[in-house]
């Protein structure tokens, strides 16, 4: 296979793109001088939050039908989605410490995503060594419900009303994200490819 049409080239070619997009993006001044970071933030939840929940899908489908592909799939799109709920660690920390100046690791929120994070590390790690399909779906399904309901209860904890909120009025804004969303989607995708492949 040539480069040129490996996954993980597309993956990279997107994660570029992305971070461009980001520098070159408009500015929110209600949130500072670095608000794109905060719009690549929320692209980036949604994305990982999707990859996971289709994650989730492939592996109950696959339960109910008994079909290889359906355990792959869901298999590939739990590893992508754990990969980039793991990058929002970061990004969190960046977009408080460039936007408010300020770190609140402290707070119920980021303290679940840090949980979350490393339950799905972890599961991951354990899933890969055991090599068992079923399984596999079984605990993509579980650990979704499990994210969702770990972020439900820590809801507003992060983003309190004290802070500011990034606001997408304005067609410049809206755009900015779409394309934000759209490559950050493409990014996930491509990654969900790369470990397909690996897996054949």
């Amino acid at each position: 296979m040539s480069r040129s049409k490996s996954p993980f080239v597309w993956f990279i070619l997107a994660l570029f793109t992305a971070a461009a997009l980001t520098a070159l993006g408009p500015q929110e001044q209600s949130l500072g001088d670095n608000s794109q970071v905060i719009y690549l933030h929320s692209a980036w939840t949604l994305t990982a939050e999707t990859t996971l929940a289709l994650s989730a899908l492939a592996g109950l489908l696959g339960i109910l039908t008994r079909r290889e592909r359906l355990h792959r799939w869901s298999d590939a799109l739990g590893r992508s989605g754990v990969s980039f709920w793991a990058v929002i660690l970061p990004l969190s920390l960046w977009a408080m410490q460039t936007n408010w100046a300020e770190l609140f690791g402290g707070n119920l929120r980021f303290r679940a995503i840090v949980i979350l994070v490393a339950v799905g590390i972890f599961l991951q790690i354990i899933l890969s060594l055991a090599n068992r399909p079923v399984l596999t779906s079984l605990s993509n399904v579980l650990y979704y419900i499990a994210l969702q309901i770990g972020l439900l209860q820590a809801k507003n904890a992060l983003h309190t009303s004290t802070l500011p909120g990034p606001s997408f009025d304005g067609l410049a804004f809206q755009l900015f994200y779409v394309g934000l969303v759209f490559l950050t989607m493409a990014a996930a995708y491509f990654m969900t490819r790369w470990w397909l492949r690996r897996q054949s």
